[in-house]
């Protein structure tokens, strides 16, 4: 058995997050029947992680097998571009040994969160517009206190079907970046919906709504 990894990029606006799923159109299924065409085969892929729907991803990796070796793995990265929509990009595909696995193997995942402040055309699509006042020093003061906790059950989509919601965050921090406010935090695994739930609660810390010792509560 012959295993690759595929390195990708995608903007997630059109789609129902990364995993297939029975209702709507996924990244993970979109990849899988471009692959498909091209190899004449059913090609099974499994990323790195899952992205909830319209989020995107700078950097994504995800992993498929097959049986016959694939001759020219840039070949068929330029062919997969061809037939995938403008929104997904892959730069990428490199053989690997059979237990590499792009999920398993990966010890770190970060997600950036973009704030702007005011009205700009050009990231209303990238970014979500708060035009109130907000204490960021107040906010990253209040980051340090997701490094203290385990169990993220609190900031987590009920119903999911986690086996654990036990999460390390080892980077939370907001900064200013070109007329926006960026969040970013890493930890070994997320959970669905988890960075959104870890934005509200400190955008409630920023406009005065939550103190920052009310974060541990």
């Amino acid at each position: 058995m012959n295993r690759y990894f595929i390195y990708l990029s995608y903007n997630g606006k059109q789609y129902n997050g990364w995993q297939t799923q029975p209702n709507g159109v996924t990244v993970q299924q979109t990849i899988e029947e471009a692959l498909a065409t091209l190899l004449r085969e059913p090609v099974p892929i499994v990323g790195a992680g899952r992205t909830d729907a319209g989020v995107h991803a700078r950097l994504m990796v995800a992993h498929f097998d097959r049986e016959e070796p694939i001759a020219d793995l840039k070949f068929l990265a330029e062919k997969l571009n061809r037939v995938l929509p403008k929104d997904i990009a892959i730069h990428r595909i490199v053989g690997v040994t059979p237990e590499a696995h792009a999920r398993f193997d990966a010890t770190s995942r970060t997600y950036k969160y973009y704030l702007a402040t005011r009205k700009d055309p050009f990231l209303y699509d990238l970014a979500y517009r708060y035009p109130g006042h907000l204490d960021f020093e107040a906010m990253n003061a209040a980051c340090p206190i997701l490094f203290e906790y385990r169990d993220f059950t609190s900031f987590s989509k009920l119903h999911s079907g986690n086996k654990t919601n036990i999460c390390r965050v080892t980077r939370a921090q907001w900064r200013e970046q070109d007329g926006c406010y960026v969040f970013t935090v890493a930890a070994d695994r997320f959970l669905r919906n988890m960075v959104r739930a870890i934005v509200g609660t400190l955008l409630d810390v920023g406009r005065g709504k939550l103190s920052v010792e009310g974060c541990r509560a």
